[in-house]
């Protein structure tokens, strides 16, 4: 290089490092109003808050004022993480080592999980398949991180589960409600997905029990839903999260139906194990990586003292006291569903499992939300309105979660007398 061509580099150097000594001087020059991002993310308008949850923080607010409130609105088992697990999982901490897990859960964990589906329902599922989750809210994250795409369609009954929807949105996908009502008890139909389905649905989500109503889905059913989606190249989620809450009839995992299948499952309901948020899926062997590499990515880890509590989950002692629980529910549903017809409520759907009763109000209200309302204020009596279950007729409908003893209950259908007037 010659010296003015050196001695030119040098000039801008220094120029250069004069303008950036400047305050004013940007090093990189700002991009232009249109392409500023968005925040929060758009995603964002499309999911509604979870209703419930701010109708019991309401609750929760008038209790803190000295009144006392029913609680009917929550789907939370009022009955205490049972003694063997609290045991297991004390007996973890108090060695000090509480690390991570493996991201797939426990592999003692996992195999234990495998022999249940064994014990309880006859089939074999190898531990492979099993991943422990950060309750059935993670199982749900995982699965639709796995496999919804951007604009691919997710079929889902309405009313249903809210979070469900979220979760489709979360990761792209759209949500697509199938109305079902009395007619089916609130279940699906082949017909109603063969409906539904076009060129841009990826996959159908269904539950048994269903929330809000408590239905199942006919075995029948779910064999020609699950033979639908295979010959149409979707996916099909069945969440079963309260299996073990059943009350006429044993229910077969739709595993029995398919390998194939996705299987969102959780610790919370049956097992009594809300807070220490901990659930499982079984996936198909294909995904099993996918979804590890999603789990490593996510959250590490599951909760290694819930895990271990979880451990004595299966234990014929635990086992003894779920049973007992199930027919303490059974009993409280027998009370609750005629009872709440005597005071003009209508059974919507026939309340085989979980813990709700779906009632149609339409009688005693044109607005379910805002009796909701007036009768948590004037009454003290808290369930939710159908408004966050979906679109289909949610003013007509109330949900009650038969998660309190009967003699709450039969308090709760007294006042409820008296709010009627």
């Amino acid at each position: 290089m010659t010296k003015a061509g050196q001695e030119g580099r040098l000039r801008a150097a220094f120029l250069h490092l004069h303008q950036a000594s400047r305050p004013d001087y940007p090093p990189n020059p700002k991009p232009p109003a249109k392409t500023m991002p968005s925040f929060p993310a758009r995603r964002l308008a499309d999911i509604a808050p979870f209703h419930v949850m701010e109708l019991m923080a309401r609750a929760k607010a008038l209790e803190a004022e000295g009144r006392d409130i029913i609680h009917m609105e929550v789907g939370e088992p009022d009955f205490p993480t049972p003694q063997p697990m609290l045991a297991a999982a004390q007996a973890h901490i108090a060695t000090g080592r509480v690390g991570y897990t493996a991201a797939l859960g426990l592999p003692e964990l996992r195999s234990t999980i495998a022999a249940f589906y064994t014990t309880r329902y006859g089939i074999d599922v190898s531990p492979s398949r099993i991943v422990v989750t950060a309750g059935a809210s993670g199982g749900l994250l995982l699965t639709m991180a796995c496999l919804a795409e951007t604009g691919s369609q997710w079929l889902l009954t309405d009313p249903g589960y809210p979070c469900n929807r979220s979760f489709v949105r979360s990761f792209g996908g759209l949500p697509v409600g199938i109305p079902v009502g009395p007619a089916s008890n609130f279940q699906p139909t082949l017909d109603d997905l063969e409906r539904h389905w076009n060129r841009h649905t990826a996959g159908a989500l269904l539950a048994s029990p269903a929330n809000p109503t408590g239905t199942l889905l006919a075995d029948e059913v779910l064999v020609a839903i699950a033979n639908f989606v295979r010959q149409q190249g979707g996916q099909l989620i069945v969440d079963e999260i309260y299996h073990g809450l059943t009350y006429e009839r044993e229910v077969p995992t739709a595993l029995r139906f398919g390998d194939d299948i996705f299987i969102v499952q959780s610790f919370s309901k049956y097992f009594n194990m809300t807070g220490w948020r901990l659930g499982w899926l079984v996936v198909p062997e294909r995904f099993a990586r996918a979804i590890e590499k999603l789990a490593q990515n996510l959250f590490i880890a599951p909760s290694t003292p819930a895990q271990h509590a979880a451990l004595a989950a299966f234990a014929p002692a635990t086992l003894s006291i779920l049973e007992g629980r199930r027919q303490e529910f059974k009993r409280r549903r027998d009370f609750l569903a005629p009872a709440l017809e005597k005071l003009g409520f209508r059974l919507a759907a026939r309340p085989e499992g979980a813990f709700y009763i779906y009632a149609n109000c339409a009688a005693l209200t044109r607005d379910s939300d805002d009796f909701a309302r007036q009768l948590l204020e004037s009454a003290g009596v808290a369930t939710t309105p159908g408004r966050d279950f979906g679109s289909n007729a949610p003013d007509k409908h109330l949900r009650f979660a038969y998660t309190t003893d009967v003699e709450r209950l039969a308090d709760a259908v007294d006042r409820i007398h008296r709010f009627l007037g």
